[in-house]
């Protein structure tokens, strides 16, 4: 009897369909379904901006007066202004990063009233997307918004009322008013955006760790490589998928110097990136003394903020593959923590850093839940 077996999911090989399907307790990343981006210009993430909001203007009310051919002095007919349009910010699922955001966003005009009591039309509302668990602050640094729930909205700025026409002042005493409103101008307002987590992991390293080079091998992100310090200056996502279709965001974080905590290098704004991530993964150059790096990565997290230092985490040592990697790798896999080693440039032993990966994941979303 012959078994057939009806699968509608990825073309992948036969081999590895059936081992997903007699495999399923145990998620598996796929990193080989689809090929890397050919696209040149790197799409950066962005965590925190400036915006500044500008409610549309009311229209001005109209004075005019209505001359039939049967009745010369028909009264007043000058219709009300429309109304200018908000600025709202709308927290979705949909959007991961506040790189659409402009500084400036400005609403539309309402138009203005015309005559035969036509009213102008009222100015479409701006929404603005945003992600999940963004956080707004006034000019002052004051959180005057928290969009942590799903279609949460914020009014940023208030478009200004339409002004009202000559006909609204028609009165017993007084039959042909000759004045009219202008409209209110809308509300301007600065504000800071900031999301409150960016990614599940961040990679936490000296520069030229091998970081980006990390993030090109296990996702379809290109951050740059290049071998001088500070290729990275703005963090860049990635996305892992398994084979139970869960997505873990690991960022590519700018590389932390000594002495970070006191705004050395990329400094506060650095740190800044690495709160915004609910576990972190410390990559230490294998042929760089890892151990020094992983007690000054430490030190600086811990001085900068305690709960960030109590963050769930990961050691990896990279560049096993060079001839003073491994026995870097040796040395501190005896120092009692677990330390797993991997080469970034040529995919040694990066399955069981994806297992690791998901772990972590799993067991952060047991505690929120």
């Amino acid at each position: 009897m012959r078994l057939a077996i009806l699968y509608r999911g990825p073309k992948l090989a036969f081999s590895q369909i059936t081992r997903n399907l007699s495999n399923d307790n145990v998620p598996k990343a796929l990193r080989s379904l689809k090929s890397k981006s050919t696209r040149n210009n790197p799409q950066y993430y962005v965590d925190s901006c400036r915006v500044r909001t500008v409610g549309g203007n009311g229209g001005d009310g109209c004075v005019s007066f209505l001359s039939a051919w049967c009745k010369e002095h028909a009264g007043p007919d000058g219709g009300d202004g429309g109304h200018g349009g908000h600025v709202i910010f709308q927290a979705t699922h949909s959007k991961k990063s506040l790189n659409h955001c402009n500084s400036v966003i400005q609403a539309k005009h309402g138009d203005k009233g015309t005559r035969k009591d036509c009213n102008g039309k009222n100015a479409q509302h701006i929404v603005v997307q945003v992600p999940l668990g963004t956080i707004i602050k006034d000019s002052t640094g004051c959180v005057v918004g928290d969009l942590e729930e799903e279609g949460t909205m914020f009014v940023a700025a208030r478009g200004g009322a339409g002004g009202r026409g000559n006909k609204f002042f028609l009165t017993d005493t007084e039959q042909a008013p000759m004045v009219a409103e202008f409209g209110a101008i809308g509300e301007t307002y600065q504000y800071t955006l900031e999301v409150r987590s960016m990614a599940h992991l961040g990679l936490i390293g000296f520069p030229n760790a091998g970081k980006s080079t990390l993030l090109r091998a296990i996702t379809r992100a290109r951050p740059t490589v290049a071998p001088y310090p500070f290729t990275t200056l703005r963090p860049h996502i990635g996305m892992v998928p398994y084979d139970d279709y869960e997505q873990v965001a690991i960022a590519d974080l700018p590389g932390l110097i000594p002495g970070s905590h006191k705004n050395y290098g990329l400094g506060i704004q650095f740190l800044q990136h690495v709160e915004r991530c609910r576990g972190l993964v410390f990559l230490l150059d294998g042929s760089a003394q890892p151990a020094e790096q992983y007690a000054t990565l430490t030190r600086e997290l811990a001085l900068y903020s305690s709960a960030l230092a109590a963050r769930p985490r990961a050691v990896v040592v990279n560049k096993v593959d060079l001839p003073g990697g491994r026995g870097a790798f040796e040395r501190m896999s005896k120092r009692g923590e677990r330390v797993i080693g991997i080469s970034a440039k040529t995919g040694a032993n990066l399955e069981e850093f994806l297992r690791v990966v998901r772990s972590m994941y799993d067991a952060d979303a047991d505690a929120n839940h």
